[in-house]
């Protein structure tokens, strides 16, 4: 199921992606300066140029002052300079409001999409079924019969478990309603090429020449355990399956150890006897209270974000803020912001968890130095009463 790690990961990649876009705003800010000191071509006398680039010029470095100190700019002595620039500020700050919103949104979209990849993938041995049968009809046609050596598929289709999977009422409603069939035609091509590695596979082959016992629970633990294997071997193992699932979903490799858990627990709920309404898996325990955290910390940490950054400066000796990678930034900050906001967490296990996202996603050294910082500033914090933890099993400031 969904941990609270990933959720930070998500916030951390939407806010690393707003600050991205925060860049190229400022940019486009400044082609509006620009913009309004181009030379008009068609007017009747011609455009004084020097003048013009001297106005541009005072604009940008007005522009980029403005956006270093965070203060309102001083008016110039040409009434065009301060129209440009205040243009140009009312829309930075436009476009900074709205890509906050968007990532915001995509954070959450990114979150959801991971129980959207689980049932589409609970959705795939059907398909596979599709695709044996593809085959077998293209193999009759092209030899006018079967072959003789041809492996038998049948006890697939026959398959109780895969029945029981395809007959769940609530993965035909969610299917249905979120369009989640496998019906690509990239899709289909990797599963045929999936087919290809499983009918060379021991245990498959095994499976399928093996005759069933005539003991229906028995059996059917049987057709469970091999639809089990198939998930493990070839969706999350294999070539040609996770080729494609990664080539579908940029973010596939740190979403697969929680659909890989949610595929594989929900066979575990599919015994002999569970029917057509068995309960499907949910994101995780408690989803609304996942979601309130995620967005809370990736808001709250947009607010605080000058606030953090003085932290950060006030911490970091003989180093220029600045220069500080913005991954290790963002990283700091969230960190920081989770031991301010959320009372129940302990501090302890805030630092830990951003540790080990900075050794996943930055660079070699990050680790020391994120824990060296969030060290420091935690002390510094508890002491002057910003951190103060509550709950059951924490003491205040731990």
């Amino acid at each position: 199921m969904l941990n609270r790690r990933l959720l930070r990961i998500k916030v951390m990649q939407s806010l690393y992606s707003y600050h991205q876009a925060v860049g190229a705003d400022l940019l486009l800010a400044q082609d509006r300066i620009a913009a309004a000191f181009e030379p008009d071509l068609t007017a009747k006398e011609a455009p004084d140029r020097r003048r013009l680039e001297g106005q541009r010029k005072l604009g940008e470095a007005q522009l980029r002052e403005w956006y270093r100190t965070g203060t309102a700019p001083e008016k110039t002595d040409d009434q065009a300079v301060d129209k440009a620039l205040a243009d140009a500020i009312s829309f930075f700050e436009a476009q900074v409001k709205k890509d906050a919103t968007f990532f915001g949104g995509q954070l959450m979209v990114g979150a959801e999409s991971i129980h959207d990849q689980y049932l589409h993938l609970l959705n795939l041995p059907a398909a596979l079924l599709g695709v044996i049968e593809e085959e077998q009809s293209r193999e009759e046609r092209r030899r006018l019969g079967p072959r003789e050596d041809a492996l038998d598929a049948s006890r697939l289709h026959q398959n109780a478990a895969i029945t029981k999977l395809m007959a769940n009422e609530q993965l035909q409603d969610l299917t249905i309603r979120r369009k989640l069939a496998w019906d690509g035609a990239e899709e289909t091509e990797a599963l045929r090429a999936a087919w290809q590695e499983m009918k060379a596979d021991e245990v498959v082959r095994t499976y399928l020449t093996g005759q069933p016992s005539g003991a229906a629970e028995a059996d059917y633990d049987a057709d469970l355990e091999i639809l089990r294997h198939l998930y493990k071997d070839f969706v999350f193992k294999g070539e040609a399956l996770p080729r494609q699932l990664e080539a579908d979903d940029l973010n596939w490799e740190e979403n697969r150890p929680i659909v890989r858990n949610l595929v594989l627990k929900t066979l575990k709920m599919l015994p002999f006897a569970a029917d057509e309404k068995q309960e499907l898996m949910n994101l995780s325990a408690n989803w609304a209270d996942d979601r309130e955290f995620a967005e809370t910390l990736y808001r709250q940490t947009l607010l605080e974000d000058d606030k953090m950054e003085k932290l950060i400066a006030g911490s970091v000796q003989n180093w220029d803020v600045e220069r500080v990678a913005l991954l290790d930034k963002i990283i700091l900050k969230m960190a920081l912001t989770e031991m301010q906001l959320f009372r129940g967490i302990p501090v302890k296990v805030t630092i830990n968890e951003y540790i080990e996202i900075s050794k996943l996603y930055s660079t070699p050294k990050s680790k020391q130095f994120v824990n060296g910082i969030l060290d420091k500033l935690a002390q510094d914090l508890a002491a002057s009463g910003d951190i103060r933890k509550s709950g059951r099993g924490l003491l205040d400031n731990q």
